[in-house]
């Protein structure tokens, strides 16, 4: 194979260019050969080399020192970053994380020969312009079977994040996993623990971010993978259902994932986490029905404590969480306009377009042989819509008067008093936008202090 099975951006070309005149080799690898040769596109431009991290950067003016511990640097080009690794030989991983002792090596074949998987372990030599396949990737890439390298335990056992990529690159791929990588994966959760917070996280968003995250929470729970990183969960499966809900907690959270926005990592995780609640105020009553009260308030804090845990930022936390908390509304044409505009402010306007897009695919998800209508929700982003579009005031940010009117009007101070009457010009600006008027408002605040200051 003499063409290249990625495009080969100028840039790197001359980073090629060169290593090879300093008679270095410089092999492309990793994710960039892989999704190449799917006809995949990718930005992800990974080399592997010969030269020494010492040596790389008295060849690049501008470098960085991305993890020079382990031999890699991140050679600046033009536009371009390129993380470059010098071809290495692991030693033991006692921690189940990273290798205890790294060894430079001047053959490709040895640094190909760490690597986890058959179709990560590809290069194409940007010098002299050919593939090398020692482990057979291109035919494992036809197969669409994502397979160990090796002893699949031993590779698993040297790195834990492994056994969690594999299910990942089954999501993002569309493949299976080779059946000993898979057996593999169940006899060696040890070091399942012992991965840092940040890496979990790391690829929890690349399912989410998959075209089906549902493949990989699947082999989670097949693997036992899911009762180590997500046992709440695990918990959900085999909690029925009521109404037409035709699958349990958990087969319905990961279709509820599934057909929710896909590049929405906020929108795809509430979606797995929505009804994570139900199991622990699952009731029965004496008449048979079953009952989930307030799961989506119990929900919301299981879901908080996940994310911290998993260290997610503050911004997703808060956003998950919200959509969590108030996906449980019940719309009905019966709402009047004011009621609509109590709900779009208690729920919050940042989160109400995606917390209508939850509730739509949950609806989706209740059952897979019957169609749930979904027009009242339809109707329900109609009107909302239509009170965005009237610029109604749905916070006290939005009304016509603020705190320093009131202060100067009544001589008040500032205080729970002033935070009350706010509130209260809020509610009657809600139920009637027409009261948002400057000195409307300032005779109302004189009017609930003079009854409630």
């Amino acid at each position: 194979m003499n063409k290249p099975p990625v495009h080969i951006p100028g840039d790197l070309k001359t980073t090629a260019d060169v290593f090879a005149s300093a008679s270095y080799q410089c092999w492309l690898v990793g994710g960039a050969v892989r999704d190449g040769l799917l006809n995949r596109d990718s930005e992800d431009y990974d080399l592997a080399t010969d030269a020494e991290p010492e040596d790389v950067v008295k060849l690049f003016r501008r470098t960085i020192p991305t993890g020079i511990k382990h031999g890699t640097i991140t050679i600046l080009v033009g536009s371009h970053q390129f993380e470059t690794t010098t071809f290495r030989k692991d030693g033991d991983y006692s921690d189940g994380r990273r290798p205890d002792k790294v060894s430079y090596s001047k053959n490709i074949l040895d640094d190909l020969a760490r690597r986890d998987f058959t179709i990560n372990a590809i290069a194409w030599d940007l010098i002299n312009n050919k593939l090398l396949d020692p482990h057979q990737g291109r035919e494992d890439l036809k197969k669409r079977i994502i397979k160990a390298i090796g002893i699949p335990g031993e590779r698993l056992r040297e790195d834990g994040l492994r056994s969690i990529r594999a299910c990942r690159f089954a999501s993002q791929l569309g493949f299976s996993i080779h059946p000993g990588t898979v057996k593999a994966i169940s006899e060696n959760l040890a070091n399942i623990p012992f991965i840092s917070a940040e890496r979990v996280w790391d690829e929890l968003k690349k399912i989410f971010a998959s075209e089906k995250p549902s493949t990989a929470l699947n082999l989670f729970l097949d693997t036992g993978l899911m009762h180590i990183l997500l046992p709440e969960l695990a918990e959900c499966e085999g909690v029925t259902q009521k109404g037409k809900h035709v699958l349990d907690v958990f087969n319905h959270s990961i279709k509820t994932c599934d057909l929710a926005e896909r590049n929405n990592l906020p929108l795809r995780a509430a979606a797995l986490f929505h009804d994570i609640g139900k199991p622990a105020v699952k009731n029965r009553k004496d008449s048979g029905e079953i009952t989930f009260y307030r799961h989506e308030i119990i929900g919301a804090e299981i879901t908080e404590r996940i994310l911290y845990r998993y260290k997610a930022s503050n911004a997703d936390r808060n956003r998950i969480t919200g959509l969590v908390r108030h996906h449980m509304f019940h719309y009905t044409a019966e709402w009047t306009d004011a009621a609509v505009r109590r709900f779009m402010a208690g729920v919050g306007l940042d989160i109400l377009d995606d917390l209508i897009a939850l509730r739509m695919a949950d609806a989706a998800a209740i059952s897979p042989v019957t169609s749930i209508s979904t027009d009242n929700l339809e109707e329900l982003m109609g009107r909302v819509k239509g009170i965005l579009e009237a610029e109604s005031a749905l916070s006290i940010g939005s009304l016509k008067v603020n705190g320093k009117d009131i202060i100067a009007y009544l001589g008040l101070k500032p205080g729970p008093v002033l935070g009350n009457i706010l509130k209260y010009l809020l509610d009657c600006v809600i139920e009637d936008p027409e009261c948002n008027e400057h000195n409307r408002l300032l005779d109302m605040a004189a009017g609930w202090y003079e009854t409630y200051g």
